[in-house]
């Protein structure tokens, strides 16, 4: 990674404050306005970093959080897999994101009730089985309603940067979907969805785009943020020297579990995701090499021994950065309108 020090530093500012300004971002890291500035624009145009508009869809008409993961038959090509999956599964708009590999994969969902959501499984069972793109088990899917969960993490990379590049900072885990349901109108539901598709517009941008004067897009903003909309910035994991990805699916003895705050203490540094309910959770963690990754893994099992909890059941599969493929990257839009526009 050809960073010099002060890029890491930006870098690792945008990734934890990415709706601040570069005069905002000065006075959280200690750099010159103007060199916060020059080093934003080359990072940006260099593709070291993204910022993306992540809806708080429990405020908007989402039930529940839900992952799948599973494992395929790898006899089956991944791109034939991918060519199958595409049309009739991951046009979804339920699935935000889903990443694989040749032998197995996982998905990200939002839906508004689990009919939705078991609608899907039925139809990516049915096709899997018939095709012959199951390696002997069904589909897993793990579902967080979000009355009853806590997410902790969702692509929030700034703990990882931070140990990445040396940086002593402390980061504070919360719910990051706590519910607080919004009601928009007809003409804010339009607004709202220019501001979700274009995170980095200016106000003057977005004013245009929707045909509303800057006073009215600078007052919609102040209702979207943050009930409503959060922006996140996703490093690059190439260019991270970031090699490996772990999915951990565990579920508790319910005898020995964790009180609800006390699953935290299982969240390190390299977890990027973390969803949690009573006597589950699903962590996603990125490492540089085998030895970081099954440091991790060791070090969350510690902790689960040390406290006394008792891991009935967990699945971990891991993923080689280099071979496998975003196969629907990040897109929040179609179940969005879909909520929204019913």
């Amino acid at each position: 990674m050809n960073l010099t020090n002060n890029e890491k530093k930006v870098l690792y500012g945008i990734v934890k404050f990415p709706n601040y300004n570069d005069k905002m971002l000065s006075e959280k890291i200690f750099l010159k306005q103007s060199t916060i500035s020059a080093i934003r624009k080359r990072l940006k145009e260099e593709g070291y970093y993204k910022i993306i508009s992540i809806p708080m869809l429990q405020n908007l008409g989402a039930e529940m959080l839900v992952l799948i993961h599973t494992n395929f038959n790898p006899v089956i090509p991944l791109e034939k897999r991918i060519e199958i999956t595409e049309k009739s599964i991951e046009a979804y708009e339920e699935i935000v994101f889903s990443m694989g590999e040749e032998d197995k994969g996982f998905s990200i969902s939002f839906s508004r009730n689990y009919t939705d959501i078991g609608k899907i499984n039925d139809i990516r069972a049915k096709t899997f089985g018939r095709l012959g793109l199951l390696d002997r088990e069904y589909p897993k899917e793990v579902i967080f309603p979000f009355e009853i969960s806590r997410i902790y993490r969702f692509f929030t990379f700034a703990p990882l940067l931070s140990n990445l590049f040396g940086i002593n900072d402390k980061i504070s885990d919360e719910n990051l979907f706590k519910i607080k349901k919004a009601n928009l109108g007809k003409k804010e539901v339009g607004i709202f969805f220019k501001f979700l598709e274009n995170p980095e517009a200016s106000l003057k941008e977005i004013a245009e785009k929707a045909g509303i004067t800057r006073h009215t897009a600078g007052r919609m903003k102040r209702k979207f943020f943050d009930d409503m909309l959060k922006l996140v910035a996703i490093p690059d994991f190439s260019k991270m020297n970031l090699k490996i990805l772990s999915f951990c699916h565990l579920i508790f003895n319910p005898k020995h579990a964790p009180e609800h705050e006390e699953i935290k203490k299982i969240i390190d540094a390299s977890t990027i995701f973390f969803a949690a309910r009573n006597f589950e959770y699903v962590s996603i963690s990125m490492h540089c090499n085998y030895e970081s990754y099954k440091f991790h893994k060791m070090q969350a099992l510690q902790k689960i021994r040390e406290n006394g909890w008792e891991a009935e059941k967990y699945i971990i599969r891991t993923f080689s950065i280099d071979k496998a493929k975003i196969i629907k990257d990040i897109n929040f839009l179609p179940i969005t309108k879909k909520l929204l526009r019913g």
